[in-house]
């Protein structure tokens, strides 16, 4: 896709299934984080999911993802129709701060796994565990059995590079529909996760879909997670690259770099946006922000003059009404 094609892009706006009507939003690079608490966002899963409702899907955003956006126009395009976006990584709401934002908190993909499975367990829902390096589904199934011995739940690993036949696809997607789960979590790594939820999940009548990347790992014990510490100061990057350095190398010491030139580039604009708007709210601007070439050729300006010429007749009507 070439580089215009790429600017022309916007996100489609879309009625979520799980986004609360008036919930805030804080753009980093191409995401749009929602800004909900974990409670909420666990809530709200279940509660569709409870009810059978239409398909949905929830994304687990964090630094790796906001860089994979910033050149994959698909993934872009998976982003701006997920029906809840979910600040994994702790360095968002670090890049929040700095734009004078504010996420609640961060809903890491591992936890919010295992709180929707209790809460699974507690209302008899079916959960199915898609993914994962061999045999770690298999063993996340049977810790949280003994964590949550009501819980149904059924797993599934495909064979690597399952994605790249007919038959491959078609015995995962059979899988999943003869589970008939009511939630999906998928492990099979950014993007391919996404790629494979917006492609196939979402026509499989399950009420929600959600990318969970080594969850089930951890979970088994296959991988173990970083000490709390280290969580709680957005460190646990670096005790991931120290465990699998031959791995993780490119993703977090080329990807953080190319992480933070991303949200440095959108706070210059950030600036510029904020400078732009304070100028149009202190009326600053003359004759040259109506000129019909400018707004033919910058929607933004079009719609900032709709914006004050009907402040202006408002203004102008209720003049005529006190005079």
């Amino acid at each position: 896709m070439n580089t215009a094609t790429q600017r022309r892009y916007a996100p489609v706006p879309r009625l979520s299934a799980l986004r609360h009507v008036g919930m805030d939003r804080v753009g980093i690079g191409y995401a749009l984080i929602d800004n909900c608490s974990s409670q909420e966002a666990c809530a709200a899963i279940i509660a569709h999911a409870r009810a059978g409702g239409e398909p949905a899907y929830v994304t687990t955003a964090n630094a790796h993802h906001v860089v994979l956006l910033d050149r994959d126009l698909h993934l872009r395009e998976i982003y701006a129709r997920a029906d809840l976006v979910v600040p994994d990584g702790g360095s968002l709401l670090l890049a929040a701060r700095l734009f004078g934002r504010r996420l609640q908190e961060r809903i890491t993909g591992v936890d919010m796994f295992q709180t929707l499975c209790g809460l699974a367990a507690e209302d008899s829902l079916h959960v199915f565990l898609l993914g994962g390096r061999p045999k770690s589904a298999d063993l996340a199934a049977m810790v949280l059995k003994q964590r949550f011995p009501p819980l149904q739940i059924s797993t599934y690993c495909p064979p690597f590079g399952f994605e790249k036949t007919t038959a491959g696809i078609e015995e995962t997607v059979q899988a999943v529909r003869g589970a008939n789960p009511d939630l999906l979590f998928v492990a099979l790594g950014a993007p391919k996760q996404e790629y494979w939820i917006y492609e196939y999940g979402l026509q499989l009548s399950v009420p929600v879909c959600i990318g969970v990347g080594a969850t089930f790992e951890m979970v088994a014990g296959v991988v173990p997670r970083a000490p709390l510490w280290m969580q709680n100061h957005a460190c646990e990057w670096l005790y991931r690259l120290c465990l699998e350095p031959r791995r993780m190398w490119r993703r977090y010491l080329v990807g953080n770099v190319e992480f933070g030139a991303i949200v440095s580039r959108q706070w210059v604009r950030r600036a510029f946006l904020h400078a732009f708007f304070a100028l149009v709210d202190k009326d600053r601007f003359a004759a040259e922000l109506y000129e019909p070439g400018l707004q033919r050729k910058h929607k933004l300006f079009a719609n900032v003059v709709n914006f004050r010429s009907g402040d202006i007749r408002e203004t102008h009507h209720s003049d005529a009404l006190a005079g």
